[in-house]
C-alpha cells in the first residue's frame, strides 16, 4: 500500500491528544496504516534487566500514530 509519508520525513500531527507536535518519522507500517514519530507519543514501558540492559526499570518509548493523523511538513 502506498503511503504520503516514508521514514526520515518531517510531519506534524493534525489530529488527537498530541495535536500540533512536530517531528521525524522514525518507521512505518503501511499494512496497520501506522507510523512511529519520534518524541510525539511517549508510552512507559516496563522491562526485565537483561544482559544487555543491567538496570531494567521502565522506559520511554515512542508509540505508533494512525497514518491519517500526520502531515508531511515541506
Amino acid at each position: 500500500m502506498k503511503t504520503h509519508v516514508k521514514k526520515g520525513d518531517d510531519v506534524v500531527i493534525i489530529a488527537g491528544k498530541n495535536k500540533g507536535k512536530r517531528g521525524v518519522v522514525l518507521s512505518v507500517n503501511a499494512a496497520k496504516q501506522t507510523v512511529t514519530v519520534e518524541g510525539a507519543r511517549l508510552l512507559k514501558k516496563a522491562t526485565k534487566p537483561t544482559e544487555s540492559d543491567p538496570d531494567g526499570g521502565i522506559k520511554e518509548i515512542n508509540g505508533a500514530i494512525h497514518i491519517s493523523n500526520v502531515k508531511k511538513v515541506g
